[in-house]
């Protein structure tokens, strides 16, 4: 038994669609965090290797400093005055100078100079002079000749957990050693540690902007790498509907087919049967009317058989037309034509109920191909209803047009137009809201269009009437 909840067809087959999309997004979200990782590790290589170049370029300067407070202060001073006293103003002043020259363009911060009793005998900043037991394990450190560094950093929570902090600094103790030894294999004697402060705030900034950039080239490529996916998954979601759309249409055509091929065969039948024995009644009634005109007898009842027999033939043709329209003879016509002679034929009618005719033809409307009298037919059913709904002293307009592909007809009244409800149902067979005729003019106007491939809507003007709107392809 066929399972009455499965999805139609048309959805079974959007599913490997939806599951692309799906894959695209989640494919494209992977992508996207992996590119982020990447980047975080290179920044963090470059980060470590940022931090070993600012370790080597503080041992230089430490080097450098070791060799120029050696050379141009602790010798002179020692053979001056035979000892080294920093808290005397002169030497303070010689060692600073030494100091500040030799660090000039160097970006250093802070320069701490201890002594082997860990008491700051030198420092730019002057109250740290004198201070005790400051230098702490790295102090110790130096003092077994072992140079350490290490970062500080300084910034709220968040600017510590991405990695970019306010302020960045790089602190190193390394040995002060004498550089004069007595005899070669005597050891270098350690006379005190040198602390460097340098900040490389400005160096950390780049690198973070650096890895910014590589962040958003990554994330604006997957950005639009998705934009393009999403566009051809939206396309294929396009392309999708519109195909079951137009597989629901033939299905709807298809269902309309066989129930007009059924209702047709009834129909063709019952004609059949009707019309043999309406032919007679309509032939006796006329033979009957002959034959009291010659006896001069007056009785309306023949006209009225004849007239009633006719307009159930009529009745019956309709149904004909409707249930098994007949097949377009396609050849060239003007369609400004076919609507004049419609005109000239509902000449009459149109002077009896003095009604006003607008027309707006387009002079150089291309020929088409079509079946003239199919045509004629619709468009004649098209004026009568536009009568009826004007009644006397109305207006039509009547309007032709094309573009690149179609050729555009357009029939407006100013009558009071189309109430909604009617509208729905307006091309529902046998529906009518007149008190005669069988409901199936209009059923056989669109069965005349959609046979010449062509469409036809029906809606109020503004504002008042109704507009029938018919586009043949050229």
């Amino acid at each position: 038994m066929k399972n009455l909840f499965s999805s139609p067809p048309f959805l079974q087959k959007e599913r490997p669609f939806v599951l692309v999309k799906a894959f695209t997004i989640a494919s494209l979200i992977v992508m996207l965090a992996a590119t982020v990782f990447i980047a975080a590790l290179n920044a963090h290589w470059v980060r470590n290797l940022l931090l070993e170049k600012s370790k080597e370029y503080n041992s230089l300067l430490v080097e450098n400093l070791n060799h120029q407070i050696f050379l141009r202060f602790a010798a002179p001073v020692a053979f001056k005055y035979g000892e080294i006293k920093l808290r005397e103003p002169e030497q303070s002043r010689l060692l600073d100078a030494v100091i500040t020259s030799t660090l000039h363009s160097f970006h250093v911060e802070m320069v701490n100079i201890y002594g082997t009793d860990n008491i700051i005998g030198y420092s730019f900043d002057k109250e740290q002079v004198g201070r005790e037991d400051a230098g702490g394990v790295m102090y110790e450190q130096a003092m077994q000749k072992e140079a350490t560094s290490k970062l500080i950093q300084k910034g709220s929570f968040l600017e510590l957990l991405f990695w970019f902090p306010e302020e960045t600094k790089i602190v190193t103790f390394a040995p002060l050693v004498q550089e004069m030894q007595l005899s070669r294999h005597e050891e270098k004697e350690v006379i005190g540690v040198i602390e460097i402060v340098r900040d490389i705030s400005h160096d950390y900034h780049q690198l973070f902007k650096l890895q910014g950039m590589i962040v958003a080239s990554c994330a604006g490529v997957m950005g639009l790498l998705f934009i393009v996916l999403r566009f051809v998954v939206k396309q294929g979601e396009t392309i999708i509907e519109e195909r079951a759309e137009e597989r629901l249409r033939l299905e709807e055509k298809l269902r309309k087919a066989a129930h007009l091929s059924a209702i047709g065969e009834m129909t063709a039948g019952v004609s059949h049967e009707i019309r043999n024995p309406l032919g007679i009644i309509k032939s006796s009634a006329q033979l009957m009317k002959k034959k009291m005109d010659k006896l001069e007898v007056h009785s309306t009842i023949p006209d009225i058989i004849i007239e009633e027999s006719q307009r159930l033939n009529n009745i019956i043709t309709d149904f004909l037309d409707f249930a098994r329209p007949r097949q377009a003879d396609l050849r060239p016509c003007d369609i400004n034509d076919i609507i004049n002679k419609n005109l000239s034929f509902l000449e009459t009618q149109i002077q009896d109920q003095e009604i006003i005719i607008h027309k707006a033809f387009h002079d150089h409307l291309p020929g088409i191909s079509a079946d003239p009298d199919m045509l004629y037919q619709a468009f004649l059913n098209i004026l009568l209803n536009c009568f009826q709904s004007v009644g006397k002293n109305g207006a039509i307009t009547i309007v032709t047009d094309y573009d690149a592909r179609r050729v555009f007809i357009s029939f407006a009244d100013n009558g009071p137009g189309i109430d909604e409800d009617t509208l729905e149902k307006i091309w529902t067979p046998f529906f009518t809201t007149k008190d005669t005729g069988t409901g199936l003019g209009l059923g056989i106007v669109k069965n005349i269009i959609e046979a010449h491939n062509g469409t036809i809507r029906i809606s109020n003007g503004k504002p008042t009437g109704a507009v029938v709107d018919i586009a043949l392809p050229i």
